[in-house]
């Protein structure tokens, strides 16, 4: 909860500066002349960010943590999920019109345009892979894995935030903003998601109620 205040004061920053054409934009746009390389591998980088490869990703986690979340018989299994679902919905509701808002040109490497701020496909790929790590990292009993698991989401948003940028499909601001609404997001995925953890499941409770488990039978 914390971070949320940064997170929207550095988004609020940028926002600002792209909006009104400040200092930061001219270091956005050196950075990203210096940065531009189109090539193969950029553009498969940035695929990343597209939905129809982030979304599915996020979609098998959402089947999975429901699934696992009412076998435990939770009584909130599908908060989680669902937190992850409106997360992924809210981004081209947030993102549409802070694009026709700003207003902003893309970068040289792409025909003449306006509405590149903040970055949708960046803002897609925090969310997904963000949301489904999220989702999963309290289903793994595996530290090791746990840590493997935030090392491929983290893998995933830089490689598709490095493609967008050394593309030239964006500003290296557009994909920074995004990191911060993303975030935003993904903190309330994290809240919800840790309120329905706290929940007890029905066996759980007809165990400390009395009632004999089929496992234990009569006392």
């Amino acid at each position: 909860m914390l971070l949320l205040g940064p997170l929207a004061l550095l988004f609020a920053l940028i926002t600002w500066q792209v909006v009104s054409d400040g200092p930061l934009v001219d270091a956005d746009e050196r950075l990203s002349r210096a940065l531009i390389e189109p090539d193969q591998a950029s553009e498969l980088l940035s695929d990343l960010g597209n939905v129809q490869v982030a979304v599915p990703v996020l979609a098998v986690a959402l089947a999975y943590a429901a699934w696992h979340g009412r076998a435990r018989g939770l009584d909130r299994w599908w908060l989680p999920p669902a937190a992850g679902a409106g997360a992924m919905a809210l981004v081209p509701v947030l993102v549409a019109p802070l694009k026709e808002w700003t207003d902003r040109p893309g970068t040289p490497a792409v025909p003449p345009a306006v509405g590149y701020y903040p970055s949708g496909h960046t803002a897609t790929a925090v969310v997904a892979y963000g949301a489904a790590t999220l989702l999963l990292l309290p289903l793994l009993r595996s530290a090791a894995v746990r840590r493997a698991l935030l090392v491929l989401c983290a893998l995933l948003v830089l490689g598709a935030s490095y493609g967008l940028v050394r593309r030239g499909y964006h500003w290296p601001l557009d994909v920074a903003a995004s990191w911060c609404l993303g975030a935003m997001l993904l903190t309330g995925v994290a809240l919800l998601s840790g309120r329905a953890g706290g929940g007890v499941s029905r066996s759980s409770r007809r165990r400390s109620a009395g009632t004999p488990s089929p496992r234990s039978g009569p006392s």
